[in-house]
């Protein structure tokens, strides 16, 4: 696999700084035997020497080479390489001196091949600087492959030269030097299988500088996302066309799994009664109830109540999902496998918490279980005696007609409604408050249900809906309420139930029971449940068994899902507030678990791809290019 080595020992300043300067700007390159010779006798005992002396030099790629093929040139290789990674201590010994006289013919080119920010480096100038340096030098050496330094241009000292003028910033930056005070010189070695360069750098300032683990990762990444730039590109190209099945796939999978979970009878009585007892102390809680803002005993008792929802095998399936999903991305990026937490200490699913947390707050309020049951406005299929404008409404709802025929008949519609029609005028309204064919306006729509809802009960309850939204320009509870009434009044069994709903939350249960049984009577699935819960609570109105079965088996039979779980579990002693908390967590842990299966990818792949394109922007800038402005410019890059 392609990849760029970075090691980065210091020295101090002074003698020994001058010497090592001399030593890689001197050098001369070792001639590449071509055939393969064996190791010569001399060789093989300076070996087995700096093996003895420095042992950590049988980790470098050089002694694995060498040890794999014991060649004359992948001796000096190791020789040469385990010499200057050991330079301080080298010197002092009679290994060095023993190099010296064994090394092979060389070739000399010049008198030095140092090079750093100027055109031309004097050594005599570097000599006199480095001697009166009483920091420590930093001796940063970086190296490749042969096959890539080949393949990628990089054996050469004038592309090596480059790429450190253009990144000098970004390495002073990392060793915390300002770009002022930064001093570098460096040369080239194009040497057995690891063609590399040494370089040498210090502050010339009063800040001595430092290099951390992050900051010799930082030099990594930028060193390496420049050098494999083009071949980086190709292979996230290929990852964002994997990561895009696999989004697909994971969708499809989380879908199949949440629906599953959403629609299935939660019997677990532990979960039940520790909700009962998170409600209990929720009860004593001032300030916010959040998970955040809990004490230690009670964010515990969250803790253990996902864990037990976590063992019901429908959370328990999609939860291993989500981990093997999760697994498929992080190979992109470490060859480590993930940790396998427990979901409540799983940091991805942190909503999870506040998702208990509001379940069981929700168990001491009046609630109504009907999120994701649509409140219709009426029919869509509107009858107009006029049949050119029947059909112009279909155009109008079906995207799969041209836009811009779509957009012609929005505008007709608006003429219509002009005109005075009052079912062009509630269709505009809808239009103007769902979009997408026009911008969303409140104003605008409340303007033409207000036109409308002179005749028409459907645009009564649209409007009585909109007015006791939150937007802040169209709130009028008192308004809001009058126009359901009159929607409710002239029949409209969805203004029936959204009325008793608002009068049930002021607690005003005597005006609330006479609609609510109207819109049950009238076949409302959200009205029939809502009945039957009170009559089984018996807490709002006196409990009635008898009248419970008949509403909720009334809602069973058009699909209401709580309305199952409550028949269900007619028998069971749990309070039905317990039992709709954690059926209703089923729903929000579903959704959770389908939102992240999403984000997931997405984050992961747009994460990388902006990354890799700020280092190329840097690149670009770096050669003269002007930055676009609206890139974002504060990202650093990715560690790689």
């Amino acid at each position: 696999m392609a990849r760029l080595i970075l090691k980065s020992p210091y020295i101090k300043g002074g003698a020994r700084a001058v010497n090592y300067a001399k030593y890689i700007g001197t050098r001369e390159r070792v001639e590449l035997v071509p055939d393969g010779r064996p190791a010569t006798k001399k060789q093989e005992q300076l070996i087995a020497s700096l093996v003895k002396g420095f042992p950590g030099a049988k980790k470098l790629p050089e002694y694995s080479e060498y040890h794999n093929s014991p060649t004359k040139v992948n001796a000096s290789a190791f020789i040469t390489q385990a010499l200057e990674d050991n330079w301080s201590d080298a010197q002092q010994s009679d290994i060095y001196a023993e190099y010296i006289a064994t090394r092979p013919r060389v070739e000399r080119f010049g008198s030095h091949g140092l090079f750093s920010d100027g055109d031309y480096v004097d050594l005599k100038d570097v000599t006199a600087e480095l001697q009166n340096c009483e920091k420590n030098v930093w001796t940063h050496i970086v190296s490749l492959k042969r096959e890539d330094a080949v393949r990628l241009g990089y054996d050469n000292a004038r592309t090596w030269r480059n790429l450190i003028r253009t990144h000098r910033n970004d390495i002073a930056a990392a060793m915390n030097i300002p770009p002022n005070d930064f001093r570098w010189y460096a040369a080239f070695h194009d040497e057995g299988d690891h063609p590399h360069i040494h370089m040498m750098a210090w502050s010339a300032g009063d800040a001595p500088g430092y290099l951390s683990p992050v900051g010799i990762q930082k030099i990594k990444s930028a060193l390496t996302n420049d050098i494999f730039r083009q071949e980086m590109l190709h292979v996230y190209e290929q990852k964002s066309q994997s990561r895009d099945e696999l989004v697909e796939e994971a969708r499809r999978t989380m879908l199949e799994l949440t629906d599953q979970m959403k629609h299935g009878i939660c019997e677990h009585p532990e979960a039940e009664q520790l909700m009962l007892t998170l409600a209990q102390e929720l009860e004593n809680v001032k300030g916010k109830k959040q998970y955040g803002y809990l004490s230690k005993r009670v964010k515990k008792l969250v803790d253990e109540i996902v864990d037990q929802m976590a063992r019901l095998s429908s959370v328990k399936k999609c939860y291993e999902k989500w981990l093997e999903l999760q697994q498929e991305v992080n190979g992109f990026y470490s060859d480590k496998p993930i940790e396998r937490t427990p979901l409540s200490q799983q940091k991805e699913f942190r909503a999870i918490h506040n998702a208990v947390v509001q379940a069981a707050v929700q168990m001491e309020q009046l609630t109504f279980e009907d999120k994701g049951m649509e409140e219709n406005d009426g029919p869509d299929d509107v009858t107009w005696d006029d049949a050119a404008f029947q059909q112009l409404w279909t155009v109008i709802r079906d995207d799969s007609f041209p836009l811009d025929l779509r957009d012609e008949g929005v505008a007709r519609l608006h003429s219509k409604a002009e005109d005075g029609d009052h079912y062009a005028q509630l269709l505009l309204g809808r239009l103007y408050r769902d979009g997408p064919l026009l911008t969303p306006d409140w104003v605008e729509a409340r303007y033409w249900f207000e036109q409308a809802a002179q005749s028409l009960p459907d645009a009564q309850y649209a409007l009585g809906k909109l007015l006791l939204s939150d937007d802040v320009e169209i709130h009028d509870r008192e308004q809001g309420l009058r126009w359901l009434t009159q929607a409710a009044e002239n029949g409209h069994e969805y203004a029936a139930y959204r009325l008793s709903k608002e009068l049930l939350i002021a607690r005003n249960i005597a005006d609330a029971l006479p609609w609510l049984t109207v819109s049950a009577e009238a076949g409302n699935p959200c009205a029939e449940y809502l009945l039957g819960k009170l009559y089984w609570e018996g807490e709002y109105i006196p409990q009635d068994t008898e009248q419970a079965v008949y509403w909720l088996t009334q809602a069973v039979e058009q699909g209401h899902p709580y309305a199952q779980i409550l028949l269900e579990r007619q028998d069971s002693s749990s309070l039905p507030s317990a039992i709709l908390a954690v059926n209703s967590l089923l729903h929000s842990i579903g959704r959770i678990f389908q939102d992240n299966a999403w984000i997931m990818y997405a984050t992961q792949g747009q994460h990388t791809d902006r990354k890799l394109r700020r280092r190329i922007q840097e690149k670009k800038i770096a050669m003269g290019h002007k930055p676009d402005d609206h890139e974002d410019q504060g990202y650093i890059g990715p560690a790689m």
